[in-house]
């Protein structure tokens, strides 16, 4: 037995001594109209949760034994590994679809939407890693017609491996969740947190990803996460891109797909579900429904950017395990189910986002300002569903997750308050025909562009431009650092365009490609989560004029790749 399995052992040993082991409490279970966990004594292989009978999650070695068990069993699937980790373990992602691909290339030549699902980001959530495995499974092994028919499932059910190896007890890792008595920590091996990490992408796990996103291109993308906070009642919440900026695909995905789930998760599972939200932190009855923050460092957000579908799912932490593990794998599967029967619709999507961005960078009188900067705002008060829960002064924890002197009821009442599930813009920004910036610049910036899938581009001739030039009237770093870095924050103004002769040489970003918003928002100096943000530029911060100018007319003049 590992180490990491005797001190679940012993926890749970400990657990039942003292008295506070795991209740059936309100909601132990899932609905019985929920397809998990279906018939375990005939499903093969079972995950490792499924076979400590939900007392434990999966290790790094669990995951892998896993995946090498369903390849014994002869599942029809492709196995690779994104990259690797800050501690040198593969990061693995399977791809299932029916004929098989194993490349991009075969992928695109299906003409079927590509989704990935993306699990464990923050390990100690683990029931988003225990659910797509069972439901590759249950999809691999399904001799009917499914959607594996119709779509292209990359699932990537471990992503931050080094945070799960690093085991200890819930109330020490994930201090407001119902279980297992043992998980992985939020951050990664280097500390970090790699759902803040998608802009700056210094983690070696997010470059990875940035890398798997380059070559596959998927159409939506998911990720799996659980709740902590407030007492609700909603098996999941979920959102789309919060981002203003993810004009084409987030208003689709929030109004239409997943409106659509919430009735489905309902009518066919008895799971209540709705957009993501928490009550803020204050004493007294819930007074509003709060989103969380609306900018790209979070892999949802970012994903909208890339002209993409993106998905955040949060089962809810104060529910047992085994039931976080059902909302979540119905989800994923109705979400599943939902892109299938709508391929050529969120196909056309996906394209035209592509089409259009690329247009407005060639024909700047049709494209529209691009928001940089937002803030939340309420679009409408309804019925939000509070679970009422008893404080006393007893110190005896009544159930995990929970804090001492709290007790769940399973009560649920509709209570009308503000919901804050929608951000406006602050500042919008002009797109330009393209930016440039001097080689010495170019250090800095050319290896993360290219990361993202931006194409940099470098002048062969000398280029007589119209340009623009940002003035910085102001530069200040946050008083705190965050994620190892202190904050930038550039004010300014853009002046008149003027002439201006570029070198040869010169790196040259145009707006006409699909990625051209999201290299809007990396580059403009005043975005509130590009590179000056993360300090990319602090070398010119104190300089009177920003060292990245706006081109505001076509460029005329032969460009070639930037290597």
């Amino acid at each position: 037995m590992s180490p990491a399995r005797a001190l679940t052992r012993l926890c749970l040993t400990a657990a039942v001594m003292a008295g506070c082991s795991h209740p059936s409490g309100p909601a132990a279970e899932a609905p019985t109209r929920s397809r998990y966990p279906g018939n375990l004594a005939k499903a093969r292989p079972l995950t490792h949760a499924e076979r400590t009978k939900f007392t434990e999650t999966s290790s790094y070695a669990d995951v892998r034994q896993f995946i090498d068990s369903l390849k014994a069993l002869d599942a029809k699937m492709y196995v690779g590994s994104i990259g690797k980790s800050g501690e040198g373990r593969d990061i693995p992602f399977i791809v299932a679809s029916r004929p098989l691909v194993t490349t991009p290339e075969e992928a695109k030549r299906l003409h079927r939407p590509i989704v990935y699902v993306q699990a464990n980001i923050h390990a100690g959530e683990v029931e988003g890693k225990e659910a797509l495995q069972a439901q590759l499974r249950d999809l691999l092994f399904d001799g009917h017609p499914n959607v594996l028919d119709s779509l292209i499932l990359i699932a990537v059910p471990i992503y931050n491996v080094d945070g799960n190896e690093r085991f200890a007890a819930q109330e020490r890792n994930r201090t407001e969740q119902n279980g297992p008595p043992l998980v992985g920590t939020r951050a990664n091996a280097q500390g970090l947190d790699l759902n803040r990490d998608y802009i700056k992408a210094e983690a070696p796990e997010t470059v990875a990803s940035l890398a798997m996103f380059r070559s596959w291109d998927p159409d939506v993308f998911v990720d799996l996460h659980t709740t902590d906070g407030s007492y609700h009642g909603y098996a999941l919440t979920y959102a789309a891109s919060l981002n203003p900026a993810a004009i084409f695909t987030a208003p689709y995905t929030r109004d239409t797909m997943l409106v659509d789930l919430r009735r489905t998760l309902f009518d066919r599972h008895g799971f209540y579900i709705f957009d993501y939200g928490n009550f803020p932190r204050e004493q007294g009855a819930p007074t509003a429904w709060e989103t969380y923050d609306a900018r790209p460092r979070f892999g949802t957000n970012y994903y909208g950017l890339r002209g993409r579908l993106s998905v955040l799912s949060e089962a809810y932490s104060h529910d047992p395990f085994v039931r976080r593990v059902a909302s979540t794998y119905d989800f994923v599967a109705e979400l599943l189910s939902y892109v299938a029967g709508n391929a050529d619709d969120i196909i056309d999507l996906t394209r035209e986002a592509d089409s259009r961005t690329t247009g407005y960078g060639n024909d700047l009188r049709s494209a529209p300002s691009i928001p940089i900067r937002s803030r939340i705002a309420t679009i409408k008060s309804g019925p939000i569903r509070v679970e009422e829960i008893v404080r006393s002064d007893d110190t005896v924890r009544y159930e995990a997750g929970l804090p001492r002197g709290v007790r769940r009821t399973g009560t649920v009442r509709d209570v009308d308050m503000p919901i804050y599930d929608r951000f406006t813009p602050t500042l919008s920004v002009p797109m330009p025909f393209a930016y440039a910036f001097p080689r010495d610049v170019g250090d800095s910036l050319v290896r993360r562009l290219v990361m993202h899938g931006v194409v940099v581009e470098e002048l062969q001739q000398p280029l007589d431009a119209s340009v623009a030039t940002f003035m910085i009237d102001s530069s200040t770093t946050a008083a705190q650092p965050f994620q190892k870095h202190r904050e930038r924050h550039l004010a300014g103004s853009w002046g008149a365009p003027e002439s201006r002769s570029l070198p040869a040489g010169t790196y040259v970003v145009r707006t006409a490609q699909p990625l051209g918003i999201l290299a809007m928002y990396l580059l403009e100096p005043a975005s509130d989560d590009g590179f000056v943000d993360w300090n990319v530029l602090d070398p010119w911060a104190n300089e009177r004029t920003f060292p990245v100018v706006r081109i505001v007319q076509r460029v005329q003049a032969r460009l070639r790749p930037s290597s």
